[in-house]
Parts: C-alpha cells; sequence; structure tokens
C-alpha cells in the first residue's frame, strides 16, 4: 500500500462524501454506536433545537417518556406555551452541561439552589425553569411546591429512562458563586433586577464542560447503570453574548468547544454516541439553506432533514405516524396536519428574549 489513505471509502474524502452530496439524500453520515428501538425508554432534554427531536420521536412512534403531561382541557399552544410535553419533564431549556448537572444533584438530594425564587410585578417565578409559567405565580410557597412536585418527576426520569438524548447548546451561564447554582437566564431578562454581586457570568471552558458531564454520567449510573447517551450539538447560533467577542466569535467559540466534547465523550465511552445535527445544519456542506432570514431559526425542512437522517439509521423501516410533522401532504387533511406542526415546531427559547435588548 502506497498511501494509507489508499482504498478508503467515499465518505472519507471531502470531494465525494460532501461536496458531491446533497443533504436531503446523503447516505452514511451517521452510523449508530448503538441502537435506539422503539421500546426503549427515551429522555430528552437540552437547548431549544431538542425540542424538534423529541416532536420527532414522538410523531415517529418512540417511547418518549413525558413524565409531567399537561392537565386535561389545555389545547396544543396552551401546552407548549406552559412547558408541558417539550422535554421529558417540565424543566424548560437547559442551555449549559453544569445547569444540567444541577438538576441531576437537586433531583437526587445532592444539591440545593440558591435565590432561585425571583419576583415581578407582584407574581413569583422558578428561575431554573422561568419559561413554563409566563406570568409567574401568586406566591412563593406556590413555586416551592411546583418545584418539589417537579424534581419527584425528573428523578424517576433519570431511573426509569433507558436513553437519554441530549443536545448542548451554549457555553455562556450565569452563575451564583457561592451555591454554585446555575440560572438559565440572567436576572432582568424575565424577572428580577440584575445584581453583579449576585450573579457573575460564566463561559464555560472545553475542559470544565467535559468534567460536568463526566460527574452528570457518574451520578445518573449511580441510580440507573445500564442508561446509554446520545449527545447532539444545536446549531442555533447565540442570539447575544456576554463576552467581549462579537457574537459570530463568541458563537463559534461556543458550538466549537461543544462539538469537541460530544467528541471527546464519543470517542472514549462505549455508552456514548454522537448524532451530527450540528454539521447537517450549520457546515458549508448545507450552504445556510437551512437557516431562517434571522440566520438562528432552522428552518422545518432542516429540521425533517436532520431527522431523516437519525431515522434513516436507527428505524429505516419505520412508518410514519399521524403526528409526524414533514413529507408531501396529499390532501386537505394532511395540509391542515402539516400546517399545524410547522406552527407547533417553533420552539420556545428564553435565549431570544435578549434580541430585545438590542439597540
Amino acid at each position: 500500500m502506497k498511501s494509507p489513505y489508499q482504498g478508503l471509502p467515499r465518505r472519507n474524502f471531502w470531494r465525494t462524501g460532501v461536496a458531491d452530496e446533497a443533504p436531503e439524500t446523503i447516505q452514511n453520515l451517521y452510523r449508530h454506536k448503538f441502537k435506539i428501538g422503539r421500546k426503549d425508554k427515551v429522555a430528552t432534554a437540552g437547548s431549544c433545537f431538542a425540542q424538534h427531536i423529541a416532536r420527532n420521536l414522538r410523531g415517529r412512534g418512540f417511547n418518549v417518556l413525558d413524565m409531567e403531561p399537561g392537565p386535561p382541557g389545555l389545547s396544543d399552544e396552551q401546552l407548549k406555551k406552559y412547558g408541558f410535553s417539550l422535554y421529558s419533564a417540565r424543566f424548560g431549556n437547559i442551555y449549559a452541561v453544569r445547569q444540567l448537572l444541577r438538576l441531576a444533584q437537586e433531583a437526587f438530594g445532592e444539591f440545593k439552589p440558591r435565590k432561585w425564587i425571583w419576583e415581578r410585578n407582584g407574581r413569583f417565578f422558578d428561575a431554573l425553569r422561568p419559561s413554563v409559567e409566563p406570568e409567574g405565580l401568586s406566591t412563593p410557597e406556590q413555586v416551592r411546591l411546583s418545584r418539589m412536585m417537579h424534581l419527584s418527576h425528573v428523578r424517576r426520569m433519570f431511573e426509569e429512562m433507558d436513553v437519554f438524548v441530549f443536545t448542548l447548546g451554549l457555553t455562556e451561564a450565569w452563575e451564583n458563586e457561592e451555591s454554585g447554582t446555575v440560572y438559565p437566564t440572567a436576572l432582568g431578562t424575565i424577572a428580577g433586577s440584575y445584581d453583579p454581586q449576585f450573579m457573575s457570568f460564566k463561559n464555560y471552558t472545553h475542559s470544565q464542560i467535559l468534567e460536568d458531564f463526566l460527574a452528570f454520567r457518574a451520578l445518573i449510573h449511580k441510580h440507573n447503570a445500564d442508561v446509554r447517551f446520545l449527545l447532539t450539538v444545536s446549531p442555533v447560533p447565540l442570539t447575544a453574548t456576554a463576552t467581549t467577542d462579537h457574537v459570530l466569535t463568541a458563537t463559534t467559540y461556543s458550538k466549537s468547544a461543544l462539538r469537541g466534547v460530544a467528541g471527546e465523550l464519543y470517542q472514549t465511552y462505549d455508552d456514548i454516541d454522537y448524532f451530527p445535527s450540528y454539521e447537517i445544519i450549520a457546515s458549508p456542506f448545507s450552504k445556510g439553506k437551512f437557516f431562517a432570514p434571522n440566520l438562528r431559526s432552522v428552518t422545518e425542512e432542516g429540521v425533517q432533514t436532520v431527522m431523516r437522517v437519525f431515522f434513516d439509521d436507527h428505524d429505516p423501516d419505520g412508518q410514519q405516524k399521524t403526528k409526524q410533522s414533514g413529507g408531501k401532504p396529499t390532501g386537505t387533511a394532511s395540509e391542515t396536519r402539516v400546517k399545524k406542526e410547522d406552527q407547533e415546531g417553533k420552539e420556545i427559547c428564553e435565549d431570544a428574549l435578549l434580541e430585545a435588548f438590542s439597540s
């Protein structure tokens, strides 16, 4: 053999593996490390893009856990507004790995957050999941009781799940250093008023994120030894950065660090797989076609392209269920269904609120 590259498959070369392919039809981009079957209890969490994954897994008939279903009588729009069925529990978006670690530690009684009830105009909010009650609750005690119930559901989710699908979203976060409490958004964005003495900005490094995820994995394995993890990286850029960098370079750092962590975990541990949703949407391969005009939001076409790659590998013979979005409508009923689900596909994101502070 003249070269170690001689005889490698087409997928190993940029021209034949990427330039000559189309995102809508590419094959062999992803090869699963372990199979996810329809009977596996799948839990989902992460940043906004993870909502699309949960929605499509349910639509395809996968066994996606929903530990906190909404009360009967609410419309789909109301359920989504109040954080029901977006993920496998009503924890809202989890942007940072340390935020995920703290949630697991709290659920298993190993951590107590500090100053997590915020007030705005006489209404009270759970600062660790502020989007699930958009108008807040009447008293701090109601917020405490709601969180206590929520944590019991989260613990049960961690104990029962077979596969945990987590979308890494951001490296930037806000933290109370004294207690280690991590917040999905800064004081003053949804409620309260920013206090630099209480809350400090963090931009986690590769090594910190890796350490946090391994601590999370070890904690979960104490209570659920056989669980497997599927990681993705959100292709959605930052709405804003609290660093001194331009938002473009800040986004590049954030996604690079997260992708590097996911890659190292994938290469090191047999129970951790990586799915390339980030590469499908955000790489030169797609030429930006899957982003909306704001260059942040992922179009429904992009979501369906991502999910096609996933299902081609994990469920190649599966039949689409009534609730799955995507595909070409074949009649009036289908057109109505697809239109409705396209609207449902617009994710709920606290970080999108930062756009209001742009001058």
